[in-house]
């Protein structure tokens, strides 16, 4: 659907900043007269999407445009309030900023959106912890994650015999 594709190309160049006709086609199955014809569209709404030539050139949205449009469908909403892998994130160290990345994104929700999400969220419960866990160190775990999320290379090196 157009309108669809329309809002993705809006919501990639935000991700982006910039992507090129032939990224936008590509990611979106399109071929690239589609994307040069959606970005008329687009700038005909009032929408200051600019092309720029050249090395480095591409797609761009103008004077840091953004939109609050999340895009999101109910599937993909419920998705995301479905499975909170909270063993997982705790972890990692990153339970309270899952919790607050989660209140954000309901409070940037339609309302009816955002009840059927508390919904799924307090109906459905999936415990991934098995039933004959044994308890290990993972002490290093946040530290090896946050190290690997900024790009570091680790190395790990485990005891003999394991």
């Amino acid at each position: 659907m157009r309108a669809d594709r329309l809002l993705s190309i809006l919501l990639l160049l935000q991700v982006h900043q910039r992507m090129t006709a032939r990224e936008l086609a590509k990611r979106l199955e399109v071929c690239e007269r589609t994307i040069h014809r959606d970005m008329e569209a687009l700038s005909a709404t009032g929408i200051p999407v600019t092309a720029e030539r050249g090395s480095g050139g591409g797609w761009c949205l103008l004077e840091a445009y953004r939109t609050n449009l999340t895009g999101l469908n109910e599937a993909e909403i419920q998705t995301l309030f479905l499975t909170k892998p909270v063993r997982l994130l705790a972890d990692l160290g990153l339970r309270k900023a899952a919790d607050a990345a989660l209140i954000k994104l309901l409070a940037a929700l339609p309302s009816m959106s955002r009840r059927d999400a508390e919904q799924v969220s307090q109906r459905i419960h999936v415990d991934a912890t098995g039933w004959h866990q044994t308890e290990e160190d993972i002490s290093a775990l946040p530290i090896f994650a946050g190290g690997h999320l900024e790009g570091a290379q680790v190395m790990l090196r485990l005891p003999k015999g394991h």
